[in-house]
């Protein structure tokens, strides 16, 4: 193995004059350092996207989000729901009560989602900057008040001052009597004002949140709620998220915020490795420049492989040596565009100097560099490097031997 290696080395770090040999060598340790630079930035720069579109959903989605297995509401009186709400981990435990109804307004008529939550826990995991306009309360003095969605708001257009300003809620009775023969009375109708209306939230533009005491009120729901949600230390722990499941039981599921949106996430990661395969299919078109670099390689060094051949040396040897050479390549190809990449995109996270179009959500393109990613790209590099000189290096073997270019004498 010495013996290919020295001889792959010296070819490639050959100090004579340069010719069309080390220029075509050094055109193939480039493209295998573009490609491998492309793949580092572009993955890296999907990778800022993808936190800057999964952040979006992160204000009003929770750690943890506890719903039961059957069904749409439960109970809570348990003795293991003391338990969850007392863990140390936990900054913030609010039951909610959910449920879709009509919104009415000066005769303009939306279908929203109302959400009731416990109105101290806005203040642990909202601020006012998530708004738009108004203040963060649902609740001022006993008196129930509404958060909008900007969805709401724009169909409603129900202002947040003055005394036209309440909004009716409309939603069937489930505890109606089948015996009532007047239609309205099986509709359940409550009058709110609304307080704020939210910045734009994706996935929830829709929502009406009011205090969970109205919300009971408005549902006739009285003894049960919707669903848990938790806020703990905000990294989605899957040991605290065990724990809470080993708790409550098979009768209750525990998700994180990945799978309480598990559309966005597959989505969003699908599109991140849709154009890595892209990317890797250019990368592999200029890695096998490595075979022409190879079979030029072969052809100018006819004659020592008949003097290695003189001396004794297999072909296996021989083909060993432009297998080595392409390895080289490959390696320093892929090693110096990782720095490269690497290096690119530290500068951007430092000084963000691509920068986006105005009026967009941010100014310069966001990264993220993920250790794994240098990894997973540097094997794939050399695993279709190694199988492409794999490849040259036999076929040039073969076809010398064919012309007898390797007879001994």
């Amino acid at each position: 193995m010495k013996l290919p290696l020295f001889f792959a080395k010296r070819y490639l770090f050959s100090k004579k004059s340069v010719n069309a040999i080390n220029i075509i060598s050094s055109i193939s340790m480039i493209g295998v350092l573009v490609s491998t630079m492309a793949l580092v930035i572009v993955l890296s720069f999907y990778n800022g996207l993808e936190n800057f579109i999964l952040s979006q959903y992160s204000t009003f989605s929770p750690e943890f989000r506890i719903e039961p297995s059957s069904g749409k509401v439960f109970s809570t009186q348990s003795e293991s729901f003391k338990k969850v709400r007392s863990l140390p981990e936990i900054s913030s435990y609010s039951e909610v009560l959910e449920d879709k109804i009509l919104a009415e307004h000066n005769q303009q008529q939306f279908i929203g989602r109302l959400k009731g939550v416990e109105p101290k826990s806005l203040h642990h995991v909202a601020n006012e900057q998530m708004l738009l306009e108004g203040n963060l309360e649902v609740e001022i003095d006993s008196t129930a008040y509404a958060i909008l969605g900007t969805t709401v708001q724009a169909n409603l257009q129900v202002p947040l001052q003055g005394n036209d300003n309440q909004i009716l809620l409309h939603i069937p009775d489930k505890k109606a009597s089948p015996n009532n023969i007047n239609p309205l009375e099986d509709i359940r109708s409550r009058v709110i004002r609304p307080s704020a209306i939210l910045g734009y939230q994706p996935g929830f533009e829709d929502l009406i949140i009011v205090p969970i005491d109205f919300a009971k009120d408005l549902l006739n729901e009285h003894d049960n709620i919707s669903a848990i949600e938790l806020y703990g230390q905000n990294n989605n722990s899957s040991a605290l998220q065990k724990e809470i499941q080993d708790l409550l039981g098979s009768d209750y599921i525990v998700k994180n915020r990945e799978q309480q949106n598990p559309t966005l996430y597959k989505t969003v990661r699908s599109e991140k490795w849709i154009v890595f395969f892209i990317v890797t299919i250019i990368g592999i078109i200029a890695i096998f420049n490595i075979i022409g670099s190879l079979t030029m390689l072969v052809i100018d060094k006819k004659q020592d492989m008949v003097v290695l051949n003189s001396l004794g040396a297999n072909n296996n040897l021989i083909q060993n040596i432009f297998f080595y050479q392409g390895i080289l390549i490959a390696l320093i190809g892929s090693v110096i565009g990782a720095f490269l990449g690497l290096v690119f995109c530290l500068l951007q996270e430092q000084f963000g100097f691509v920068t986006t179009s105005e009026g967009s959500l941010f100014d310069a393109y966001p990264v993220d560099i993920r250790y794994m990613d240098l990894v997973l790209i540097f094997v794939t590099v050399m695993v279709v490097s190694t199988l492409v000189s794999y490849m040259a290096s036999r076929l040039n073997i073969r076809g010398i031997n064919r012309r007898g270019a390797l007879e001994s004498n």
